[in-house]
């Protein structure tokens, strides 16, 4: 039996097991998903140190070999492998033994049998350092060139560009024999961008002081009114928030919660709130307790925060302090996509597949990280935590602090226990290479925030920039915003991307600024409808002919329920009503849990790591145990489940409808209302006729029920609501 497991491990192996036909998708899944799963879970009992069974689960090529009952795993048959049938305990061995995996950790395992078993090490991750050059063609790639400041081209019809924004795209759209639609109407624009620039619906007063204002002025002073807003920050600020995977809860086993997280959360919104420019706002988050030593003393609290960036990491394990790779390569995940749009943690167990990234790239990297100490949020272990910093003497902040600097070795295959060579302190080598000056104290972090925010740094400018385009547009001119490498999407307007970014810089990197020139373009104001030949010529609308109909994010329709219904609380939010610290010992098998409700904004919203919220779970928000670049859009039968069923939109439709029952006039007046608030227009002479029907029939159908007198009005008022909520464009913008 045993020299057949063998034989059957050679005959599955392909040029997979040595990692020759990874896909860069099966990278990033086994690194960020079955990988750190494996150390967790399963490598205590079958790793390198300890073999049960005679299973290790240390190599594809040990797992094909498998134990005592044979090959662990059939490639491309979950159901046939022992190793998914042991984790759905339905047979013995039943692993782990004393309790099931959760789903979504038995999902990663099946998904990854399926996909045959991808594991990205290769015979050159045993090797040191080794021998790494970038070609003549990876230095000409688009991403690592610096920034043309191109002026805008020549254009046919030079009446239609407002901004020279127009006339990039305007040269294109000729050069393709396309025409843009017309303008959208009012309504439709102070709809598109209210909920662009605060994530909530405008009110009937406003879109009214917005139709009627014939100055023009008019859109400026909307755009104006809706930047200068502090729900802005809220908006935007989650945005960021999703790029740094945020969560209020430590990621490890037992999912530890961290109460000072928030204040991160915090500094964020207000960041953006001020306009505080974007390379200072990433040069306090790399490094601001660095710059707080040597700034103004009122501003120390506020850069310490700040550093809650690296913080928030994602920690892993039983206890996380021996499982530390794990959290700095998230770390470094985390900065490569969200700044400078690239996946470095690719190259953590070898060089980049792809991008002219090595593995000593990645670990002249991680000793920056290695030289910092992180907050230790307690875990199943050690169930208290440490290393905050201290704010004030009752206040502390969940952020990093300096150590002393030291240069990584390399982990040979990724593995922190087999070392190679040191790799010293430094850049990427394709965006310059420099290292750390002489005589740097310290971890080097300081050095890193100013060398990221240089104005030569050909990425950090194009990816922001990309990313105000797209929360704006629906799609960056580059489509893959947390990938600007060869695996990604190139640029649809490459040049119209290097004007923006040149801009950027020139503004002072003032993320309101760039929204102000994109905004006031000709391009932002264009209709959504379609147009017969521009759809046959360009279907995918990468000229951007039209504006793309868009549907609300999760936080943006759970916002627009609030405040529709008039129960939103439009102050920042606090702290989380954890369970005291003194009472924590929450473990993997139980782990902490909670949904906070609030009538605050989304935003506010407790996030958990390993139990996303179900309201954000069910419309695509974000996951936070890793960087999310772009929201998906799904469409399921549970989302129009929700609106019939959940008891959040009864209670907001409630509160709607008292809110109309408590308005002056008739129930025609209160109809006109209803649709203003929701939809912000008025209703049809149909849709008129169809509402004050469905309140008759509605009532009737109460009185036959049993349903007292008094109570029949409200409870039909009530139905309407949730029509209203349940409608296509409450949740959408054109």
């Amino acid at each position: 039996m045993l020299r057949w497991s063998c034989c059957a491990a050679l005959l599955l192996l392909p040029a997979l097991a040595l990692g020759n036909d990874v896909s860069p998708a099966e990278i990033d899944f086994f690194e960020k998903e079955v990988r750190p799963l494996l150390v967790q879970r399963c490598q205590t009992c079958h790793g390198a140190d300890k073999a049960k069974g005679g299973l290790r689960l240390t190599s594809r090529v040990a797992l094909l070999e498998g134990g005592g009952t044979g090959p662990a795993a059939v490639p491309g048959k979950p159901d046939d492998s022992l190793l998914v049938k042991a984790v759905r305990h339905k047979d013995s061995p039943k692993m782990p033994p004393k309790e099931r995996l959760p789903d979504h950790d038995i999902d990663v395992l099946a998904r990854w049998v399926q996909m045959g078993l991808p594991w990205p090490d290769t015979a050159a991750a045993s090797a040191g350092l080794g021998k790494f050059e970038i070609t003549a063609e990876q230095r000409r790639f688009w991403a690592f060139q610096p920034v043309k400041d191109l002026p805008p081209p020549p254009v046919k019809d030079a009446s239609w560009p407002l901004t020279p924004i127009d006339r990039f795209l305007l040269a294109k759209l000729e050069s393709k024999g396309l025409k843009p639609v017309a303008v959208a109407d009012r309504r439709t624009l102070i709809r598109r961008a209210t909920f662009d620039l605060i994530g909530l619906p405008p009110t009937p007063e406003e879109i009214d002081a917005f139709l009627t204002d014939d100055s023009p002025a008019a859109w400026e002073k909307v755009i104006d009114r809706l930047l200068a807003s502090p729900h802005h920050g809220e908006r935007w600020g989650r945005h960021w928030l999703d790029l740094a995977h945020y969560a209020d809860t430590a990621g490890e086993t037992a999912d530890f919660p961290v109460p000072e997280a928030y204040k991160y959360r915090n500094y964020v919104i207000d960041s953006f709130n001020a306009d505080k420019p974007y390379d200072e706002f990433l040069r306090e988050q790399v490094a601001g307790d660095l710059l707080a030593a040597d700034g103004p003393p009122e501003k120390r609290a506020e850069r310490v925060v700040a550093t809650g960036f690296v913080a928030v990491a994602r920690r892993f394990g039983f206890d996380p302090q021996n499982y530390h790779h794990l959290t700095i390569e998230d770390t470094i995940d985390t900065l490569g996509k969200s700044v400078l749009g690239l996946t470095v943690s690719c190259a953590r167990c070898h060089d980049h597949k792809f991008d002219p990234i090595s593995r000593g790239d990645y670990y002249a990297l991680y000793g920056i990280f290695d030289s910092t100490r992180y907050p230790f949020p307690g875990s199943e272990e050690k169930n208290r935590p440490r290393d905050f910093v201290q704010l004030g003497p009752n206040e502390r902040a969940y952020a990093v602090a300096d150590g002393s600097g030291k240069d990584a070795r390399v982990h040979l295959r990724g593995d922190p226990k087999q070392l190679g060579p040191e790799a010293p302190r430094r850049f990427p080598e394709i965006l310059g290479g420099a290292t750390l000056p002489p005589g740097t104290k310290g971890s080097g972090r300081l050095e890193l925030a100013r060398w990221l925010t240089d104005p030569k740094n050909p990425l950090t400018a194009r990816v922001m920039v990309n990313r105000i385009w797209q929360h704006h547009f629906g799609r960056g001119l580059v489509r893959t915003p947390n990938n600007f490498g060869k695996q990604g999407q190139p640029p649809t307007h490459p040049e119209l991307l290097d004007y923006l970014a040149a801009r950027f810089v020139e503004d002072g990197w003032s993320i309101k600024r760039m929204q102000r020139r994109i905004m006031l373009s000709r391009a932002y104001q264009i209709a959504s409808g379609a147009e017969e030949r521009n759809a046959t010529l360009d279907p995918g609308n990468d000229c951007l002919w039209h504006f793309e109909r868009r549907r609300l994010d999760a936080d943006s329709i759970r916002d627009a329920l609030l405040a529709v219904s008039g129960g939103l609380d439009r102050s920042q939010g606090g702290p989380h009503p954890f369970p005291p610290e003194k009472s924590w010992g929450f473990t993997q098998h139980n782990p902490f849990q909670a949904v906070y409700d609030t009538n605050r904004r989304s935003v506010y919203l407790m996030t958990q790591r390993i139990r996303r919220h179900p309201f954000l779970a069910l419309f695509d928000g974000a996951d936070p145990n890793s960087s999310t670049g772009q929201r998906g859009v799904t469409t399921v039968p549970t989302q129009a489940l929700f609106f019939l069923n959940n008891p959040f939109v009864h209670e907001q439709a409630g509160k709607l409808a008292d809110r109309l029952l408590a308005e002056p006039g008739d129930d025609g007046q209160r109809i006109e209302r209803g649709y203003r608030l929701a939809l912000g227009r008025p209703p049809t002479e149909e849709e008129r006729r169809e509402a004050t029907d469905y309140l008759r029939e509605a009532a009737e159908a109460l009185g036959a029920g049993g349903v007292p007198p008094a109570q029949r009005p409200r409870q039909a008022w009530v139905g309407l609501a949730r029509v209203l909520f349940g409608s296509n464009e409450f949740i959408y913008v054109d």
